[in-house]
């Protein structure tokens, strides 16, 4: 077969395989995209929504006298026009006045619980949660505040919930309106109040505590995070701690500050494992770039071992290496993502070697051909495990590959090569060395 013609029917063997692979890939988005539809709602009723804990909301209600003027119609003038007077009265007005807490000291603690559906892992958490608030009341007047407590989700599941207000608990005779917690109680000047707030829940995602609605004066402000894993990451407009130690599996976070003006959030972002949909069609649009490198190396190496590869062949070990992604996309939300990757990888390997022992020997098969499928599929492959690596493995691969295909190919007289004839490494060039031709010889 001819050079040109080989190359080219290589070619269009990659060129189908790489739509299959894009189509494929589109296919597992498609699955991921539908399950994830299906069960995130599924998994939060079931175990709860991402949850957003706020600082109580202090209210000072006022009621006081004040003079309010209206507008009577008292009879008529014998023309039947209306004849009105201005009437004067006192009457009760009450006056809402937004508060802020003196001191804030929380404590919470995060557990992890991974679970998989489908082809998406949802990372759960339970959380316990103890609030406590201080408030001193130096307004002159006497009224009512009202202490209003938001619960992070008003669907959600709250065990051992306390509500202690000066010492007493009243959780007990209060319910619960939208998902949020009212008292009202007196006060006077000089009163001292401290309220208390704890829970068990658990829910999903991510955890946050939010210290006031939008830019807010914190002052003596203190909140202990505890977690029993140790990938810490904070959402997007959250604080860093000030202070973070290693504790167990996890990690003790603390924020703590005498006085902050900030409107930033604290929150903590669950880790999630690698996403086996995700994942599969990762693999999948990548794929060409794996067979690629795959190819050009096969190929130099049968071109200068004299050995004939026909792109049939090229287009049963690209069939060899869909098979790995075909099998991985429909084994991996069934078995473990590590177990799944293991047994398409060797059932590709197996595939390659077994057919190319019959196509070229033995040797070439389990040496050559394995080793190249063992760093262009598997090795690739396993890059996209390690999130932010994937670029700077295919770069790497990409000029080792470059580098190994010019130092073989270096010598070869690649006109000759690609008239159909013998491959001969190319003479070497020397300056001092006259032309050999029979011209000059004569």
């Amino acid at each position: 077969m001819h050079p040109v013609l080989r190359i080219m029917g290589i070619v269009v063997v990659f060129v189908v395989a790489a739509i299959g692979w894009v189509a494929f890939g589109g296919v597992m988005q498609l699955r991921t995209r539908g399950q994830t539809e299906e069960l995130r709602g599924r998994v939060g009723d079931l175990w709860g929504e991402p949850q957003s804990q706020a600082a109580p909301q202090l209210l000072f209600l006022w009621t006081h006298e004040v003079e309010q003027t209206t507008t009577e119609v008292v009879g008529a003038d014998g023309q039947g026009t209306p004849v009105t007077r201005e009437v004067r009265r006192r009457v009760s007005q009450t006056d809402e006045i937004p508060l802020s807490v003196a001191s804030t000291d929380v404590t919470v603690g995060l557990d992890l619980d991974q679970r998989l559906k489908g082809l998406m892992w949802y990372a759960l958490y339970n959380v316990d949660f103890a609030g406590r608030w201080t408030y001193a009341h130096t307004d002159e007047r006497t009224g009512t505040l009202r202490i209003a407590f938001d619960l992070p989700d008003a669907s959600g599941l709250y065990d051992r919930l306390r509500f202690v207000v000066n010492g007493e608990d009243v959780s007990a005779t209060l319910q619960p309106q939208g998902g949020r917690l009212s008292f009202d109680m007196p006060i006077a000047q000089g009163q001292d109040v401290s309220v208390e707030v704890s829970y068990r829940s658990r829910g999903m995602g991510e955890w946050r505590y939010v210290p006031a609605q939008g830019v807010a004066n914190l002052r003596d402000f203190s909140l202990e995070m505890t977690t029993d894993f140790e990938q810490i990451d904070f959402p997007a407009s959250t604080m860093s701690p000030s202070t973070r130690t290693r504790r167990g599996p996890g990690y003790r976070l603390t924020w703590a500050f005498d006085r902050i003006v900030t409107g930033h959030q604290i929150g903590m972002a669950m880790p999630v494992p690698i996403q086996p949909g995700e994942l599969a069609a990762s693999l999948s649009f990548s794929a060409p770039v794996s067979l690629l490198f795959f190819f050009l190396v096969l190929f130099v190496l049968a071109t200068l071992r004299g050995i004939d590869i026909h792109p049939v062949n090229y287009l049963f070990l690209a069939a060899a290496f869909f098979a790995f992604h075909l099998l991985f996309g429909y084994t991996v939300d069934r078995l473990n993502v590590v177990v799944a990757f293991a047994i398409s990888s060797v059932a590709s390997i197996v595939l390659v070697v077994t057919y190319l022992r019959l196509v070229v020997s033995a040797r070439f098969a389990f040496v050559e051909a394995a080793a190249m499928q063992l760093v262009y599929l598997v090795g690739f492959s396993l890059a996209h495990f390690w999130e932010g690596f994937t670029g700077l493995t295919v770069t790497v691969l990409s000029v080792l590959t470059l580098f190994l295909v010019m130092q073989l190919t270096g010598r070869i007289r690649w006109s000759e090569a690609l008239r159909g004839g013998k491959v001969a490494p190319a003479r070497p060039h020397d300056s001092n060395v006259t032309s050999t031709s029979p011209a000059s010889t004569a």
